[in-house]
């Protein structure tokens, strides 16, 4: 098999019993209702919702073990991987990128999804990737 094309892993084992968070597609929309208008602006954003979507269920980004991402064009992807790889350098998800037609508002470049595990413990005693 050859090597990921970037910062991902193929596959990512979790652990019997670990407890599992789905998060919805996430926008590039700011809880001020702005819209950047790059990719990479955007994807923070995402990443920055789903942050605190898993700090509610005790968890962080170190949790993620897959992310699904959609981008709306090519020159959507480098942007949106330089935010991704910096974020998950040192423990890359499992990770699919798509190119789609479009979003719900036109503005919208990216949209992200994850999935996290976590076990239940403190996180402080807790190893990411379970």
């Amino acid at each position: 098999m050859a090597p990921p094309f970037a910062a991902y892993s193929h596959g990512v084992e979790i652990a019997a019993g670990a407890r599992l968070v789905f998060c919805s597609g996430q926008l590039g929309l700011g809880a001020d209702e702005t819209v950047p208008p790059d990719c990479e602006g955007q994807a923070e954003i995402c990443f920055a919702n789903i942050k605190a979507i898993l700090e509610g269920a005790g968890m962080s980004l170190a949790h993620v073990v897959r992310i699904n991402a959609y981008v709306t064009g090519r020159e959507h992807m480098a942007p949106y991987m330089r935010v991704r790889d910096r974020l998950f350098a040192e423990h890359p998800p499992a990770s699919t990128l798509m190119i789609v037609n479009g979003f719900t508002r036109a503005e919208f470049v990216v949209e992200i999804e994850v999935v996290a595990a976590g076990v239940d413990t403190p996180l402080a005693e807790e190893e990411p990737r379970p």
